[in-house]
């Protein structure tokens, strides 16, 4: 056996380069890295805009779920940047394929925040269609989606149609089944997929820590044979150069790229989670400090690219959405818990029609 002196190249090709890719410091000061062009001033106004909308509605999500409006919800706050920079980058004709954390990656694709959450109300799977938007309905099972969107993109790439898929999924995703195949298939066939891994510290309870040992998540990629870029993914601006690179990378038949997006989710796991019984009060806080909305407002302050004004215009456009999308919530028709039954099997075994009939003759008699 011939040893290959290009091997060791092409591994250095593949690894995070630079370590951590960062455009914007802590306090919004900005930064120039080769390779990783920071947008137009207009695109910074629009992750900006976006960001304060999908915080918003996200804020209340929360008070809906105590409200008795959504059953649960797994909040994105202190992700946003994570999400709203990466589906930016996404041009008309491609996929977004969200876990059930990705709702603020779901809006700020497009579909209208009341269109985002029948699924937490209990309602429906998707109360948007997938293809009027090109965003896939969440995934609750773990890393499934990963597989969907390479399955998707490779069906284009059969079809010679210019279409990049996105999907996310979270650090302790990483040590599903699902995601190994997906990358791996991606890989071999060079499937025009972004997969960004939202490491926001915590798989429910399990620390990034225990999920692997391996320097980065971003690391994992070279085992699989595409580059892995790993960015603060507090930083808008960061994770927007990563993914618009990632995806003319893949636009251009050159494969998929894997981004670990190192974030924090400052909320619970979910509204029904209990997070101070595995992380401390102290390091929540010292996240919140590092909060990606407040670094990119002082950077465009600073830059003279916004203003107090439109400050003050971006807060009445959120609260507006966000009171526009708690009105429908409370209009909203509970649907028919009948439903649950319908599109499972074309012929339902004798335990389902059981179950149906059973539950129909408790609705009748409440």
């Amino acid at each position: 056996m011939s040893d290959h002196p290009d091997l060791a190249a092409r591994a250095a090709e593949l690894l995070p380069d630079p370590l951590l890719l960062q455009l914007l410091s802590d306090d919004g000061v900005p930064a120039t890295v080769d390779g990783f062009p920071a947008p137009t001033s207009e695109a910074m106004l629009q992750l900006y805009r976006t960001m304060k909308l999908v915080r918003a509605v996200d804020r209340q999500s929360i008070l809906l779920t105590r409200q008795g409006q959504l059953a649960v919800y797994p909040s994105s706050h202190g992700q946003e940047a994570a999400q709203v920079g990466a589906v930016l980058a996404l041009r008309e004709q491609d996929w977004l394929f969200p876990s059930y954390r990705e709702t603020v990656a779901i809006i700020a694709r497009g579909v209208p925040p009341l269109e985002s959450m029948p699924l937490f109300k209990g309602t429906w799977h998707a109360g948007w269609d997938p293809h009027a938007y090109r965003v896939m309905p969440h995934c609750t099972p773990i890393a499934t989606q990963c597989v969907h969107a390479v399955g998707l993109a490779h069906a284009a790439t059969l079809a010679g149609d210019d279409v990049v898929s996105m999907t996310f999924c979270g650090d302790g995703g990483t040590s599903e089944g699902d995601f190994h195949e997906a990358l791996n298939f991606a890989a071999v066939y060079r499937a025009p997929t972004v997969f960004v891994v939202q490491n926001n510290g915590w798989a429910i309870s399990v620390p990034s820590e225990s999920q692997t040992k391996a320097p980065t998540l971003a690391h994992k990629a070279v085992g699989y044979g595409m580059p892995g870029v790993r960015v603060d993914g507090n930083d808008v601006l960061a994770v927007h150069a990563a993914a618009t690179q990632a995806v003319a990378r893949a636009s251009r038949g050159d494969g998929p790229t894997l981004i670990e997006a190192m974030t924090y989710r400052v909320e619970a796991h979910t509204t029904a989670d209990d997070d101070l019984r595995y992380r401390s009060e102290e390091e929540v806080e010292a996240w919140r400090r590092r909060d990606p909305i407040a670094r990119m407002e002082a950077f465009l302050a600073a830059a003279g690219i916004a203003d107090e004004t439109l400050f003050a215009d971006a807060d009445d456009a959120a609260r507006a959405a966000a009171a526009e999308f708690r009105g429908g919530m409370f209009d909203a028709p509970h649907g028919d818990p009948l439903e649950m039954f319908a599109h499972v099997y074309v012929d339902p075994p004798s335990e389902m029609i059981a179950q149906r009939d059973r539950l129909s003759r408790e609705l009748a008699a409440s």
